[in-house]
């Protein structure tokens, strides 16, 4: 078994499954939907982030999500700027047991990792860690090698959560998932493991979850796309936990806010599994 850092272990301790919420922060300046106000953006993460403390959730990713279309890497500066400050905000409003988790899309891994340690937050999640894919920004590369150094110069603990067989995307050339989850944990050193569908809101597929959960079973493994009410008990008896963003928000659409009654029937779901 790889060795990992004792103190960038995902949610060591924490009873499973885990519950993951999304914070889907409104599109951010310098980005073409940006709507000129930096305030309504804070304010609709801050309402998000209570709705899902109050429901029952575990944690949440905070991630650019309306900055579409994305850079393939590295993203200005002033998105920095802006996840930063919106991602200090949500800190300061989060009980010190909640999972903080940053991403920066699409693949900015360095950028994700200075604000988590900035802000102490806990975790964070990268599109492409390990490999090549080929998605509409063109193609991403993995840069473990960047963001594991970088890690351990700054002395910082913040866990690495990576997508294997990520949504809007494929591999650049014939991969098993297998292999593919074999490869970012044991060479890429990821602290967990995510399993997607195809692209936001599709359902992830059981047998593509069962066999990430096989080929490394000492991986913690989240299921993180497409994960409603009806297939999360299914779902977490396979892994340690999910990732909910669509399905959270009003009638499930995507720009809709987070609805705290369907926060709530999410963390009844996966809290009967508890026990």
């Amino acid at each position: 078994m790889q060795q990992r850092m004792e103190e960038t272990r995902f949610a060591a301790g924490r009873a499973r499954p885990l519950f993951i919420g999304m914070i889907h922060l409104r599109a951010l300046p310098g980005s073409p939907r940006y709507g000129g106000a930096f305030g309504p953006v804070i304010e609709g993460a801050v309402s998000d982030l209570e709705a899902l403390i109050e429901g029952g959730a575990d944690g949440a990713i905070v991630e650019n999500f309306f900055d579409a279309p994305f850079y393939p890497r590295s993203v200005p500066a002033v998105t920095v700027a802006a996840m930063t400050s919106a991602a200090a905000v949500l800190r300061a409003h989060v009980p010190e047991a909640f999972l903080l988790g940053i991403n920066v899309l699409r693949n900015d891994a360095l950028a994700a990792l200075s604000i988590a340690s900035v802000v102490d937050a806990a975790f964070i999640r990268i599109n492409v860690h390990t490999g090549v894919a080929v998605a509409d920004q063109g193609l991403l590369h993995g840069l473990a090698h960047e963001t594991l150094r970088l890690r351990a110069a700054m002395r910082c603990r913040v866990s690495i959560l990576a997508d294997v067989g990520v949504k809007h995307a494929v591999p650049l050339g014939p991969r098993s998932l297998e292999d593919e989850a074999k490869d970012t944990w044991e060479r890429g050193l990821a602290d967990a493991l995510l399993v997607t569908g195809s692209r936001t809101g599709a359902p992830v597929d059981e047998d593509a979850l069962v066999s990430v959960r096989t080929s490394v079973p000492d991986a913690p493994v989240l299921a993180a796309s497409g994960v409603d009410a009806k297939t999360a008990a299914t779902l977490a008896r396979h892994c340690d936990g999910v990732v909910v963003g669509t399905w959270l928000k009003k009638n499930g659409q995507v720009a809709e806010p987070i609805d705290p009654e369907r926060v709530r029937q999410m963390s009844i779901v996966l809290r009967r599994l508890r026990n």
